[in-house]
């Protein structure tokens, strides 16, 4: 390994954490050490040191929804968080510094900035989040997961598109998978890790509306706080599906299935992208800044997707869907094309080429 790490600051939710495991991974498979920096509270305390992975923690939350008293006690955590963040890129003198969002990622870029060391940000949603949007002004480039540039001034934008796990990018090609099937269509679908309540309620109600002729082979990931009640809900329908609370291997469902409804995180859309997989999105509504429905309109407008707001969608109007979907495969096999012409299968060795870039 090289002397001088690559700094990453990610974590959280798995929408920042992966993408950065995928380039961590990346930057090792190049003989670069990689060093995180992260939260106790985040994804990335349990997936990062699984993937032998070195991490540091600083002791900083988000302040979101915490009401006055949260706000109260900001200054001073932020300045504990910014004197961790100094104390480690000092010690670690790191050749680049990359942000890849989360709570750490702030303070972190704000020391790697103090400390003269090269910083990168990468924005993973078409809606950049406020802290990217700040720290452009830091940054030597701003990657995005997404056409378009990220708002302010700052570093210029390079548009690398989203990094996937390495496994991903090998599912065959939609050609491949779609000519060789043959009835019944493949259903897959993904509650993430949390488990989306509505997924698990209305699809196994509008399920239960196609004739037992037009119904989908089913596997649904539900979440482990919410298995039970998707489970519940399918008995309740007499639909026969597979569900479970974690998929193993995402590569091997996504390779499965000939049509996909889930939320549309920017993982999810980077991932939909470069398997070329027709997928039905169902952003959701709460997300900051509204990110789930720009990411889904990237696929949507593209042919490869149709988009269904919460609001809309409800077991006749899923249905409808359904029965337009599933009963036209050549229609589901443009749609996985589509997919396809979006995506960006190179965008972890770009993400890591640019730090390197960036470093010499």
């Amino acid at each position: 390994m090289k002397d001088a790490p690559v700094m990453i600051l990610a974590g959280g939710t798995g929408g920042h954490v992966f993408p950065a495991l995928a380039v961590a991974e990346e930057l090792r498979r190049r003989r670069v050490a990689v060093i995180w920096i992260g939260t106790r509270r985040g994804l990335e305390a349990r997936v990062v040191p699984a993937a032998g992975i070195a991490i540091e923690w600083l002791e900083v939350r988000g302040l979101r929804g915490k009401g006055w008293r949260g706000w109260l006690g900001a200054p001073a955590m932020l300045l504990r968080a910014l004197w961790q963040a100094l104390s480690l890129v000092r010690r670690y003198r790191p050749q680049a510094v990359l942000g890849m969002g989360g709570y750490a990622a702030g303070p972190g870029a704000l020391a790697a900035w103090l400390l003269r060391r090269p910083l990168l940000i990468h924005e993973q949603n078409a809606t950049a989040g406020f802290t990217n949007r700040l720290v452009r002004r830091l940054a030597r480039v701003v990657m995005t997961g997404f056409p378009g540039e990220v708002a302010g001034r700052g570093a210029p934008c390079v548009w690398t598109g989203n990094p996937v796990r390495s496994e991903i990018t090998r599912v065959a090609a939609p050609q491949r998978r779609y000519a060789v099937r043959q009835d019944p269509p493949r259903l897959l679908v993904l509650g993430g890790s949390q488990g989306a309540a509505v997924l698990n309620q209305i699809v196994p109600a509008a399920l239960a509306e196609l004739a037992s002729a037009q119904r989908p082979v089913v596997r649904h990931q539900a979440g482990e706080r919410t298995l039970a009640l998707a489970r519940e809900a399918y008995c309740r329908h007499a639909i026969v599906a597979q569900v479970s609370a974690f998929i193993d291997s995402m590569a091997e469902a996504y390779g499965w299935a000939d049509l996909v409804i889930c939320r549309a995180g920017a993982l999810t859309v980077a991932e939909l992208s470069v398997v070329g997989v027709a997928s039905v999105l169902v952003p959701f509504p709460h997300a900051v800044d509204n990110h789930q429905t720009a990411n889904a309109r990237y696929l949507s407008r593209a042919g490869a997707a149709v988009l269904v707001p919460q609001h809309a969608f409800s077991a006749q109007h899923l249905s409808r869907v359904l029965v337009s979907l599933l009963g036209d495969r050549d229609r589901l096999w443009i749609m996985a094309q589509r997919a396809r012409q979006q995506a960006r299968p190179q965008a972890t060795a770009c993400v890591a080429a640019l730090c390197l870039e960036m470093a010499a």
